[in-house]
């Protein structure tokens, strides 16, 4: 018994290591990869008002679009965990050529989206001098969108073969540049022509291509890369496989997609209290979406991770897994939560005069909006986390289809109930969305034990 207890602390100990050696460069580089769009918006700013809110559309489209794109390429990342867990060299190789080919096929269409977007704004009832203004953004940051598949799928292979550090370098290095090119590009430094919001898709254009080609090189360069034979990953087509990951990154495509549309249709119905309501509505969106940030990091780790011992058959450490980067992350989201609870008004102050008297309902009800957020970003962690590892498992159809009830059944429908037909006016869509997110969490969790118990009893009987 005793043996059986240090063997259960070593295993626990080695596991929490391994996440952490995943999840601390990937977290880091989250956050740094979400810090590009920050300060494209900060700099937008300072251009005009117009350009503000043109700029936001173009880059709401973009990063959606692209978002959706990455979530169904990291079903390649899950492919190169499975073969890298088994220690199969050659399916290394194989996997990374898939997601290639498949990062390739969507391409071409989706720049085609982008650089027609504009019509579709004008069908949403965009202002036509807004929509006007962020095309000129749109047809130049789309001729990036191929360097950021790209390197998307080059941080979906390094994270599944446990190298993912260099990727904070290149991202900070990115942060960097991005800066100081808007800023030259933006306003005619140098003796370049001011080319005013156009420049911020030029600028991003040039800093995706370079973290694709810095991305690239390292791995040509590190000896460690060399073994898995990457540079063949383009010759190997297989259709088998290529299908295989298509399946599984669609359902992961369609899961962020209803996410997207979650947050979309919320923010409309806070519309319908106000633009004071709404304006809380979206500090509070903004906060936690950076705060999110550190979850979505630690779920891919868990998903490298769970793929990896899957690939190893070992679905005990694969569950052990999952729950270690669960419990790793809810102290984490508890003290960003209260840190939302104790001190609300230094948070709304980051976005608005506080001491401004016609701000003052916006923020009483940006600081209830935050008291709630507390408790909705740690369900949103756990259910993110979650659903990280069934992506580990290769399990897509069935968690697609539980976000898409927790999400739009119980968060949007009973958000609805509560604010309009309870009256609880825009703290009931809040409550809706803590509800679906709680009820999203506790099924995911639920599948993944069941799920890895099932396979476990399965591969021993």
């Amino acid at each position: 018994m005793e043996l059986t207890s240090k063997e259960f602390k070593s295993d626990l100990i080695l596991e929490i290591q391994a996440c952490l050696q995943l999840a601390v460069p990937l977290v880091i580089t989250q956050i740094l990869e979400a810090g590009i769009p920050l300060l494209d918006g900060v700099m937008m700013g300072l251009l005009n008002s117009q350009a503000l809110a043109a700029g936001a559309l173009g880059a709401v489209t973009f990063s959606t679009l692209a978002s959706i794109c990455r979530s169904i390429l990291s079903a390649a990342g899950v492919s190169v965990a499975n073969a890298f867990g088994a220690g199969k060299i050659d399916q290394v190789s194989r996997a990374t050529g898939q997601g290639i080919w498949l990062a390739v096929t969507m391409c071409l269409p989706v720049m085609f989206i982008i650089w027609h977007f504009d019509y579709i704004l004008l069908v949403t009832g965009q202002e036509e001098s807004n929509v006007l203004l962020a095309q000129t953004y749109l047809r130049s940051i789309v001729w990036g969108f191929p360097a950021v598949l790209g390197f998307c799928i080059l941080k979906e292979v390094s994270s599944a073969l446990n190298r993912p550090q260099f990727l904070i370098v290149i991202t900070v290095a990115g942060l960097l540049l991005n800066g100081a090119v808007n800023y030259i590009l933006m306003f005619g430094k140098f003796g370049f022509p001011a080319l005013g919001l156009a420049a911020i898709g030029w600028a991003s254009v040039l800093i995706f291509w370079l973290n694709f080609i810095a991305a690239a090189s390292w791995i040509c360069l590190d000896n460690y890369f060399q073994d898995y034979q990457l540079d063949s990953a383009l010759h190997q087509f297989d259709r088998d496989m290529f299908l295989d990951i298509f399946q599984t990154g669609w359902f992961l495509g369609l899961q962020y997609g209803a996410e997207i549309g979650v947050f979309t249709a919320t923010a409309l119905m806070m519309g319908w209290f106000g633009t004071g309501t709404l304006a809380a509505h979206e500090i509070t969106v903004e906060t936690e979406s950076f705060v999110e940030t550190i979850s979505i990091g630690i779920s891919y780790a868990v998903t490298m991770r769970v793929g990896q011992l899957r690939g190893q058959n070992d679905l005990k450490g694969a569950s052990r897994a999952g729950f270690v980067c669960i419990a790793l992350a809810t102290p984490c989201v508890s003290i960003v939560a209260l840190i939302f609870l104790l001190f609300p008004n230094y948070i709304v102050a980051m976005y608005l005069d506080t001491s401004n008297l016609d701000n003052i309902e916006i923020v009483k009800t940006g600081i209830s909006f935050l008291d709630i957020a507390a408790i909705v970003q740690i369900f949103y962690s756990i259910q993110t986390i979650a659903a990280g590892a069934l992506i580990g498992l290769k399990d897509t159809r069935i968690p697609t289809l539980i976000t898409m009830f927790a999400y739009w059944g119980v968060g949007v429908g009973g958000g609805y109930l509560m604010a309009f037909t309870f009256d609880w006016g825009p703290i009931g869509l809040w409550l809706g969305l803590m509800l679906g997110l709680l009820m999203g969490a506790v099924f995911l969790i639920g599948r993944f034990y069941l799920l890895t118990s099932e396979i476990k009893s399965v591969e021993q009987s």
